[in-house]
């Protein structure tokens, strides 16, 4: 067993033969849609490539996008987004695509955060052995983790405002775990379709530290089961304080159609990180849900000016 990779097939060959096992169950007239509607990879040379020691996981491979290279104001305070990848995407600079965080390396999202915001995506040493993959996310890396956002927010302090960490799949479970254990880093959090919410205690202490909580999850997720992860702790979100809940019916791409993504397997209801990384903004320009009019940018712009 090697490294899983997405099918190639085009969008006709996979509407005829692998249709996603939810196919009949969308609205008729709704349509699925097999790509992600922004260009990937499209920023990539906006980020610098750096690396940072420990003894605990070996180096950290990380990308960092710096606004005050790219046009914004360097007497400026601007936000740090740090995103968390999910299993199996840690591939170099096709990582800060896939995390979810390549998008707001645009002028239009910087703009839309308030004139710029810091990215971190940080890698996992993730590799293949003997059919196994090994070095994924994990315990190990917490304090690493946070050694290097402490060091960002000591290189970068004259500039930045408020942290936020965001991740998709396993970074969801790193987002709510890193904001568990070192709630004094971030002042906001962005966990999607995590298997794992800290118990009831925990979200209090945290929504009672002033954290921003903003919890993502498609109620039709193929891997990490809506209905056996997160309804028996809807009361518990409902509670914290600062906490926001986004939980669409169906995860669909830019374009309006609900999304498919075959590695395999499907999982395209898994990623609502695709659903961010559009700025939860159809391509007609209407917002995925009212409550989000200015998109997940203009969410955490308000997050800051809180």
């Amino acid at each position: 067993m090697g490294e899983i990779k997405e099918t190639t097939w085009d969008a006709e060959h996979k509407k005829e033969n692998i249709l996603p096992p939810w196919a009949g169950d969308i609205d008729p007239g709704e349509s699925i849609s097999y790509r992600q509607s922004y260009e990937f990879g499209k920023y990539f040379d906006r980020f610098e490539y750096y690396e940072f020691p420990s003894e605990k996981t070996g180096r950290i491979r990380y990308y960092l996008y710096n606004p005050l290279n790219h046009g914004a104001d360097k007497s400026g305070k601007y936000p740090l987004l740090v995103w968390i990848h999910g299993f199996n995407c840690a591939d170099g600079i096709n990582t800060v695509g896939h995390s979810g965080g390549e998008q707001f390396a645009s002028e239009e999202y910087q703009r839309s955060i308030g004139g710029g915001a810091f990215i971190l995506v940080p890698l996992a040493n993730e590799k293949w052995v003997n059919g196994e993959l090994e070095g994924s996310w994990s315990p190990e890396y917490f304090e690493p983790l946070a050694d290097l956002v402490r060091k960002l927010k000591a290189d970068f302090k004259a500039n930045l405002s408020k942290t936020a960490i965001i991740g998709g799949s396993s970074g969801g479970w790193m987002s709510w775990a890193m904001t568990e254990n070192y709630t004094e880093l971030f002042d906001i959090a962005v966990p999607i379709a995590s298997g794992y919410i800290p118990d009831r205690d925990e979200l209090m202490r945290i929504g009672g530290l002033g954290v921003k909580v903003l919890v993502m999850h498609g109620k039709r997720d193929e891997l990490c089961s809506f209905a056996e992860h997160i309804v028996p702790r809807l009361k518990d979100l409902e509670d914290m304080p600062g906490c926001e809940m986004y939980f669409p019916e169906w995860v669909k791409n830019g374009d309006g159609g609900v999304a498919s993504v075959n590695f395999g397997f499907e999982m395209g209801q898994h990623c609502v990180i695709v659903q961010v990384q559009t700025n939860l903004i159809y391509l007609d320009g209407t917002p995925y849900d009212e409550r989000f009019p200015e998109g997940f940018t203009g969410w955490i712009r308000r997050q800051c000016e809180e």
